[in-house]
């Protein structure tokens, strides 16, 4: 992991506690989504696409207002407005959003956010 080196587990933990996904501003989603990542064979391009099953920031009354996925970390944030759910009469049954690169900078942000979303979770 190149993003930190710190000599304090309090340190460390402090660094990761701010990472989340957002749908909607200052409330993360609980659930944990399934995550499958695709690169071109070129490296450069590629996307993510996560799957929430069970999502608990977005309800049957507030999803209308849910627009874009925040990648929130200590480097600041990623979003996209690639955004599908899927309704059942009373409830989101399930959330699928893409976030894509065009650039190995982008994919190498991508990916340093990715690292501290694992680690964060693995925390609690």
């Amino acid at each position: 992991m190149n993003a930190i080196f710190v000599n304090s587990k309090e340190k460390m933990t402090q660094v990761y506690e701010n990472v989340a996904i957002q749908f909607i501003k200052g409330k993360n989603e609980k659930d944990q989504p399934e995550i499958r990542l695709f690169r071109n064979k070129d490296g450069k391009k590629g996307k993510v696409v996560y799957k929430f099953y069970n999502p608990t920031s977005i309800t049957f009354k507030n999803y209308k207002s849910v627009h874009q996925m925040y990648l929130i970390d200590s480097e600041g944030e990623l979003s996209t407005k690639k955004i599908d759910l899927i309704l059942s009469e009373d409830y989101v049954k399930e959330v699928r959003s893409t976030y894509n690169w065009n650039s190995e900078k982008e994919f190498e942000r991508f990916i340093r956010f990715a690292e501290r979303y694992e680690y964060s979770k693995s925390l609690s």
